[in-house]
């Protein structure tokens, strides 16, 4: 293989910028190519601040939750982002979407994975891609699926913080020190003008991470995020 590679699976266009951008920022920086698959515009349940705007359409939404996603993932050095447009409250999973993910798995052969936890009761999408990513890797694994490609090996799955951690029983065990790209991060969070509320919320999440990563450190973090392994 050529140059280390890693997969983050995105269930809704932000996801992957709120949850996962420090650690993206991080290993493009040394060199990683980073591909991220946003399975979702999040056009229906995620983009509210864009419904208020008079005339609004959906064709609307989702090029506007596009031009913010490219453009973050330009900030974050993400090499290569792909938008599937699968829809969102309910997301579509189908067998051929599925069979699409297992063709970017055995295409890249990801050192690693990130996507999402495994339980969320305030979005079903998430957890549905969380098994959606898995399901994939497996599959991808197998060597009877297309006999004759590299079948995958077995990159390790990290699923990042949900919005509301407590809720989704979701036990972070991996704390990312970021504070070296947290500037790429904030700024990244700043391409998601649909979502500006949440701006601050997850600047305030990367600081109590950092602050917990910190407490068993040598080093001075002072933003982290936060992983399940």
């Amino acid at each position: 293989m050529g140059h280390k590679t890693a997969l983050v699976v995105s269930a809704h266009s932000a996801d992957f910028v709120w949850r996962a951008a420090g650690a993206i920022a991080l290993h493009a920086g040394e060199g990683v190519d980073v591909t991220v698959v946003c399975l979702s515009y999040g056009e229906r349940g995620e983009s509210a601040k864009l419904w208020r705007q008079a005339g609004m359409t959906l064709e609307r939404v989702k090029a506007e939750r596009q031009k913010e996603a490219e453009a973050a993932a330009k900030v974050l050095g993400v090499a290569d982002i792909q938008f599937w447009d699968l829809g969102d409250y309910p997301i579509a999973l189908s067998k051929e979407a599925l069979f699409r993910l297992v063709d970017v798995y055995r295409k890249i052969h990801p050192a690693f994975v990130l996507t999402h936890s495994k339980e969320d009761p305030y979005n079903h999408d998430h957890p549905q891609v969380s098994d959606f990513a898995q399901n994939a890797r497996i599959t991808a694994q197998a060597h009877g699926h297309e006999p004759g490609e590299a079948v995958l090996g077995a990159p390790p799955v990290l699923l990042f913080e949900p919005h509301q951690p407590e809720q989704c029983r979701w036990m972070p065990n991996v704390l990312l020190d970021i504070t070296p790209v947290w500037e790429k991060k904030r700024a990244a969070i700043e391409c998601m003008a649909g979502q500006e509320h949440l701006w601050e919320y997850y600047t305030r999440v990367a600081l109590q991470r950092g602050v917990q990563a910190a407490r068993n450190s040598d080093k001075k973090i002072t933003y982290g995020e936060a992983y399940e392994a």
